[in-house]
């Protein structure tokens, strides 16, 4: 597993706020596990810190700004960007003005010094942000998926009705290598006719042709040309890997953004979070329902282990097992996205009789396989179903608990009673009786 990481000392940089015009000095210095990232304002009388997170998010306008109260820290998703591709998860920020400094206007001369001064590993291990399902979120013309993935992707589109700028995609890998050799150096951009109006507002009393892009209407008004072809859509994705930082952790998935910007980056954040908030309860529910029922509690891979029963024909999700009482409970989450929902019956879907009661005698093989050595040498075979009824439908939503019990165990079979439950409602019951085969 991978380890936290800090710097190796601390450094500094100095320049202009992009749009507070204020000179300021920013010093990186390590920080210790788990401390995360957060800003100092040395300025400020008891120099107050803002932790980098969605939650502390006050401004998106041209920027992300982060705050608590009064305290602010405006323009940060350069240096975050840089953070996350540098997988840097621990640092103290101090910051003697309301803003860093923006440099060249891209995220390269925070990699530069940042791997200049030495990035090194602790001693405990990080952990990530990562989904099990796909996250969508979509506003206005702007849209975001969240592909669960087991490295970090970006897939970006942006589209303008203009001469110049266009409509630019570009899809790549980040890593650390990437990041500094495609992403960090594009530079932010702005159109000459927003300047008047970003003024107006108080914005851009830093800017010039030094540290931004301005696109006239025919033409590009900086003498020095475009680092790359589609330097806009890179510098677009550049900030999204900044503002994707606000989660505190690294992203593993490939995140797909059609005209992004830092307001529609920091919604989409923001669903993630509570996205993972709902991920926790349910994990914590899980843990109290382990709490609850007796047995040694067995998760899908656990349950994989033991039965033969693989997709679209393993039925059960998680279980219970009682080897001495030789019982066991399973459960099934049943979703509208099960394939036999899809014929039985279209309009009014409900689960097949035949397929809870292969629920049941699925939980049923766990007593017997789970003995040392079987599940490697035997097969489950029914011999027979008696006394079967089937009291209510179970339909898309439910959760199916199925409860079995062994009333008699022979060396190679065995007879069980098999109850299915939707909450405290019966809804099948059956005698199962069934063989242990060779696999070959």
């Amino acid at each position: 597993m991978a380890k936290q990481r800090t710097i190796f000392s601390e450094c500094e940089y100095k320049g202009i706020g992009l749009h507070t015009g204020c000179v300021s000095s920013i010093k990186f210095k390590p920080a210790s596990e788990d401390f995360g990232i957060r800003f100092v304002r040395v300025d400020l009388p008891n120099k107050p810190e803002v932790s980098a997170t969605v939650d502390n998010v006050v401004g998106t306008v041209r920027g992300t700004t982060i705050g608590i109260g009064d305290v602010k820290v405006h323009t940060i998703e350069h240096i975050m960007s840089s953070l996350h591709a540098l997988k840097i998860d621990n640092l103290i920020i101090e910051i003697d003005s309301p803003e860093p400094p923006v440099g060249d206007g891209s995220a390269f001369p925070f990699v530069e010094i940042l791997k200049k001064v030495g990035i090194v590993e602790q001693n405990k291990e990080k952990s990530y942000i990562s989904l099990q399902e796909p996250l969508e979120f979509k506003k206005n013309d702007s849209e975001f998926i969240f592909i669960p993935s087991d490295n970090f992707k970006i897939s970006c589109t942006i589209s303008y009705d203009h001469k110049i700028l266009g409509t630019e995609f570009l899809s790549l890998d980040i890593d650390e290598n990437s990041f500094e050799n495609e992403i960090a150096k594009s530079r932010t951009f702005c159109f000459d006719y927003e300047i008047e109006y970003m003024q107006k507002e108080g914005l851009a009393k830093g800017g010039s042709l030094d540290n931004a892009i301005v696109i006239g209407e025919n033409k590009i008004h900086n003498k020095k040309p475009l680092i790359y072809k589609d330097e806009f859509v890179r510098h677009k994705i550049l900030d999204l890997i900044g503002d994707l930082y606000l989660l505190g952790k690294e992203i593993k998935g490939h995140i797909i953004a059609v005209k992004c910007g830092h307001q529609m980056n920091v919604e989409f954040v923001k669903n993630i979070a509570k996205e993972l908030q709902k991920i926790k309860n349910k994990t914590q529910n899980s843990l109290n329902e382990i709490e609850h029922y007796p047995g040694e509690f067995l998760n899908v891979n656990d349950i994989m282990k033991i039965i033969p029963h693989r997709y679209p024909f393993l039925l059960i999700d998680k279980a219970f097992l009682q080897k001495g009482e030789m019982s066991a409970i399973g459960f099934k989450n049943l979703s509208i996205n099960e394939a036999f929902f899809q014929g039985h019956y279209p309009g009014n879907p409900i689960m097949p009789g035949v397929l809870i009661v292969e629920a049941m005698a699925q939980t049923s093989c766990l007593i017997f396989l789970s003995r040392e050595g079987l599940s490697d040498k035997k097969i489950p075979l029914f011999m027979g179903i008696n006394e079967v009824k089937f009291r209510k439908p179970v339909v898309p939503g439910d959760q199916l608990r199925l409860e079995v019990k062994v009333t008699r165990a022979r060396e190679r079979g065995g007879k069980l009673l098999g109850k299915a439950f939707v909450k405290n409602n019966l809804v099948a019951e059956a005698e199962i009786l069934f063989s242990l085969v060779n696999k070959n």
